[in-house]
């Protein structure tokens, strides 16, 4: 999945406010439906929606077939038979993007900046919600900086969050607020907070450092609300180049790498594998639904064949 659908032009290691916004219109053919998640690539793990992101409505007799976790107890406590809830479908459900700006995501050796298909990723997930009618909120975390966008509807609510992506201080600070907090976890205990049952979270990220304590966050966060993993990376992370000697180049460093080494690159291979195995198990343990995009993936075209295109 080549990046067809970015503007020509646009920049591989940065973002601009104009640019997000014209994924505004790609955005109407996303479904924000995750039971529909059929990625292409590895990892992809579907399961059933536990939070329900619905509303009471009435009940009536159980008919076999029902949820039995839809009975309704006090209802059925006054009865001679049991009752079952029946909900609508709740409007405006909260959508909560969360946006990994630290110094490892500005990175790439083919197509852009894992920061950069994250933030456009993340933009079209905000510009889906809004068409949908979704309320929409997120994070946006870096090594400095950290910005919590309490979730509001309408296209006001995407086109601040579309700003606060675009002048985000980890574009151009690099230096840790020396805190001693995880940047990552600090994220995933947010969204702990702030996500309420029923909504959907989106985490786009590499996932470097997803230890134990960023996990139990995340889990509890899954436990009550439909989660997509959105997991960055470059193809240098998932396979050394052909054997020979290679300057890998920052705006602060410059590096040489030699790939002769068989082993080395076998244990290279292995480290991102089992990286990689780690995320799925954490995935499939908690029903997260997991999405890989490499740097060189078009996010429009990933997301329309992961979460499938809108019919209406």
């Amino acid at each position: 999945m080549r990046l067809d659908h970015i503007h020509e032009g646009a920049s591989p290691v940065s973002v601009s406010q104009a640019g997000l916004i014209r994924l505004s219109g790609p955005a109407r053919a996303i479904a924000l439906n995750v039971l529909r998640v059929n990625s292409l690539q590895t990892g992809a793990y579907v399961s059933r929606f536990r939070g329900r992101g619905m509303e009471f409505d009435e009940s009536r007799p159980y008919q076999p077939g029902d949820d039995p976790r839809s009975i309704d107890w006090r209802v059925t406590a006054r009865s001679t038979t049991a009752y079952t809830k029946l909900f609508r479908e709740e409007r405006e459900r909260p959508v909560l993007v969360a946006v990994d700006l630290r110094a490892n995501m500005h990175f790439a050796t083919q197509g852009c900046f894992k920061s950069v298909n994250a933030s456009r990723t993340a933009a079209l997930i905000a510009w889906a919600a809004h068409h949908r009618g979704d309320r929409l909120g997120g994070l946006i975390f870096g090594d400095t900086t950290h910005r919590e966008l309490k979730p509001r509807l309408g296209r006001r609510a995407a086109l601040r969050f579309v700003h606060e992506l675009v002048e985000h201080a980890d574009w151009t600070r690099r230096d840790a607020d020396g805190n001693g907090k995880d940047p990552l976890t600090q994220a995933m205990s947010a969204l702990r907070r702030v996500a309420r049952p029923g909504s959907l979270v989106v985490v786009v990220s590499d996932f470097a450092g997803f230890d134990r304590a960023a996990q139990a966050y995340l889990s509890s966060v899954a436990r009550h609300s439909e989660v997509l993993a959105v997991f960055l990376n470059d193809p240098l992370e998932r396979k050394l180049p052909p054997p020979g000697r290679y300057r890998v180049v920052s705006p602060d460093d410059e590096l040489a790498i030699d790939t002769y080494a068989a082993p080395a690159r076998r244990d290279y291979e292995h480290a991102f594998d089992e990286r990689l195995q780690a995320l799925e198990k954490f995935c499939q343990r908690y029903a997260v639904h997991l999405m890989p995009m490499s740097t060189d993936d078009d996010p429009v075209s990933t997301l329309q064949t992961a979460l499938g295109r809108r019919t209406h």
